[in-house]
C-alpha cells in the first residue's frame, strides 16, 4: 500500500523563480531510475522464487519506486516545459538493460542481494533528504521529503529480509563487506550516468561513461552535507553486521564526507 498519490502533491506551490537548472538535470535523471523499479522488480522476483512474502514486498516496492518517478518527471516537467518524459525514458531504457533473466542473486547469494539493497535505499534516502533541505521550490522539496521517507521504509524491508536469510546462509563479516562496499563503489556506474545522459544530453550526443558519470556526480555531490553522511554510514554499517556508533563509524563518516568534498570540488573545478 502506498503512503503517498501524486493528489497529494501541491503542485499549485509551484514556483518556477526558484528553479535552478543544475538541479532539473539530476532530477530528471532520477525520474527515469526511479521509474525503472519494474524492471528491478522482475529482476528481484527471479532472484526469489519460491519465497512469496519477499515477491509480494518487492512488487509493493516497485510500485512506490515507479511512483517516485512520475512525481520527479512531472516535476521536471514543470521546470522544463521542453523536456519529455517519455522520450527520455525512451532513450533511457533502449540503451540501458539489466539482467532481469538472471534467476540467481548477481552478488552471490539472497542475504548478498538483499545487503546490497540496502545500500541502494541508504543512498537514495540520504539523496533526496540533501535534495529536499537545498531546494528552494516548493513544490520539489515537498516530493523529495516524500521520497526520502519511503527510501527509509525500503531500507527497514529489506534489512528485514536480509536478517531473516542471514540467520539461514550465515554470510560472513567479510563477506557483507564485501559485498556492501562492491555495491557502494558502483555508485558511479552506468545507470546514473546513462540516465543522467538520456535525460540531458542532445539529440546528436554520444554516451561516454566516464565524461556522463562526472557530469552526474558534479551536480549531485555537492548537495551532501556532514549529517547526510553520518546517518548513510551508519546505516550502511548496520546493514554489513558493523556497531552504527562508535568509533570506527564516526571515523568512517567523516572520511567519507571529506572524500565527498574533495570529489565534489574536484569535478567543479574540472568543469569550470
Amino acid at each position: 500500500m502506498k503512503h503517498w498519490t501524486l493528489d497529494d502533491i501541491d503542485w499549485g506551490r509551484f514556483d518556477a523563480t526558484k528553479v535552478t537548472p543544475d538541479l532539473v538535470r539530476i532530477i530528471k535523471a532520477a525520474a527515469l531510475v526511479e521509474h525503472n523499479g519494474h524492471v528491478y522488480e522482475a529482476y528481484l522476483c527471479n532472484v526469489f522464487a519460491g519465497d512469496a512474502e519477499f515477491q509480494s514486498a518487492a512488487r509493493a516496492w516497485a510500485e512506490e519506486e515507479v511512483q517516485h518517478g512520475e512525481a520527479l518527471a512531472r516535476w521536471a516537467e514543470l521546470a522544463d516545459p521542453s523536456w519529455s518524459f517519455e522520450a527520455s525514458s525512451r532513450r533511457f531504457n533502449d540503451g540501458y538493460k539489466l539482467p532481469v533473466d538472471r534467476v540467481e542473486s548477481v552478488r552471490g547469494s539472497r542475504t548478498g542481494e538483499l545487503i546490497a539493497r540496502c545500500m541502494v535505499e541508504t543512498g537514495t534516502s540520504s539523496y533526496y533528504t540533501a535534495l529536499a533541505e537545498a531546494a528552494a521550490e516548493p513544490v520539489l522539496q515537498q516530493i523529495c521529503r516524500k521520497i526520502a521517507a519511503d527510501e527509509f521504509r525500503h531500507y527497514r524491508l529489506f534489512y528485514d529480509h536480509m536478517r531473516r536469510y542471514q540467520s539461514a546462509e550465515r554470510l560472513g563479516r567479510l563477506g557483507r563487506l564485501r559485498t556492501g562496499l562492491g555495491r557502494i563503489l558502483e555508485t558511479e556506474d552506468d545507470e546514473l550516468a546513462y540516465a543522467y545522459f538520456a535525460a540531458n544530453a542532445g539529440r546528436d550526443d554520444r554516451y561516454e561513461r566516464r565524461a556522463w558519470s562526472r557530469a552526474y556526480a558534479r551536480q549531485a555531490y555537492g548537495y551532501y552535507r556532514a549529517h547526510h553522511v553520518e546517518r548513510g554510514i551508519g546505516m550502511a554499517f548496520k546493514a554489513v553486521g558493523l556497531p552504527s556508533n562508535g568509533r570506527l563509524h564516526r571515523l568512517t563518516w567523516r572520511l567519507a564526507h571529506r572524500f565527498l568534498r574533495w570529489r565534489a570540488s574536484s569535478l567543479a573545478a574540472q568543469g569550470a
